[in-house]
């Protein structure tokens, strides 16, 4: 899975192997090892140590990692990041509840199309803000009203929504302040100094509240707590991840480059095949 196109890498911590999201089968575990045996299929994801970029790769056995549920592919498994930023959002930070009215900004997107979902299946009344070419994908994951961004602008619709997720940080708190209800809040899902001078002011001025909340930094317990719990949405057919393109192992790059280009339709696979199996 192509890492976000806004990570930041400096000369003391750059990983020489990239990539945060995995999926594959156990090759070997150590002898105290309870949770996991060898030739279990699973996926997970570390963005800390990166380097699922490879054909292998060693882990705690304390990651955020978990049995790949058998009714999704190992390339349906493996991009789990966007799944878990969605859900640290919407569920966990912002308590989303039947009703509400959500607005996904970004909503084609990884964490966008996981979030349309996420926020259908707690109830919500789920629109969602896209480009034209993405305007049935997002209607089919479940929002009730989709927006062509390059034709109406959602601030100036008169609207107002009780949760506005930007995936994307193409608007601000600032903008769609007036489209937001009492007592709402807007996220950002990408970091920045200017929504955190926002979150800042609006914890001690006013009812409408500015977040971003980083679901890597969550303590380790938290996020593996979030992979079980979409685990079983993933079990169920609750939640299905959206595939845009799937690259082979030796078109990373070109596939960097789709990514860099801000186009693409839910997610970005790396496959990598070890005698014959991925």
């Amino acid at each position: 899975m192509a890492p976000p196109s806004n990570t930041i890498w400096n000369n003391k911590t750059q990983k020489k192997i990239l990539g945060s999201e995995l999926a594959g089968e156990i090759e070997a575990v150590g002898k105290d090892v309870k949770l996991f045996k060898e030739g279990d299929p699973v996926f997970g994801v570390d963005i800390k140590g990166l380097g699922a970029y490879a054909q292998y790769k060693c882990l705690p056995e304390e990651s955020v990692l978990a049995i790949k549920p058998t009714n999704v592919t190992y390339e349906e498994a493996a991009p789990v990041c966007g799944t878990l930023a969605a859900w640290n959002h919407l569920k966990d930070k912002a308590n989303i509840q039947s009703g509400q009215k959500v607005l996904i900004n970004g909503a084609s997107g990884s964490i966008g199309t996981a979030a349309v979902q996420l926020a259908r299946y707690f109830g919500a009344e789920v629109t969602g803000v896209c480009s034209t070419t993405n305007l049935e994908l997002v209607k089919s994951l479940g929002a009730e009203k989709v927006i062509d961004y390059t034709q109406e602008d959602f601030t100036k619709s008169g609207e107002t929504y009780d949760i506005i997720f930007d995936t994307v940080s193409k608007s601000s708190f600032s903008r769609c302040k007036g489209s937001l209800t009492q007592n709402s809040v807007y996220f950002s899902a990408v970091p920045g100094l200017k929504i955190l001078f926002q979150m800042l002011w609006t914890s001690k001025i006013g009812k409408k509240k500015a977040k971003f909340t980083a679901t890597g930094l969550r303590p380790l317990s938290v996020r593996r707590k979030f992979l079980k719990e979409v685990t079983e949405l993933v079990e169920t057919g609750k939640i299905k991840t959206v595939i845009d393109r799937c690259y082979p192992w030796g078109e990373i790059a070109e596939a960097h480059r789709y990514v860099e280009k801000g186009h693409k339709k839910g997610n970005v696979v790396i496959t990598v095949v070890q005698n014959n199996k991925i």
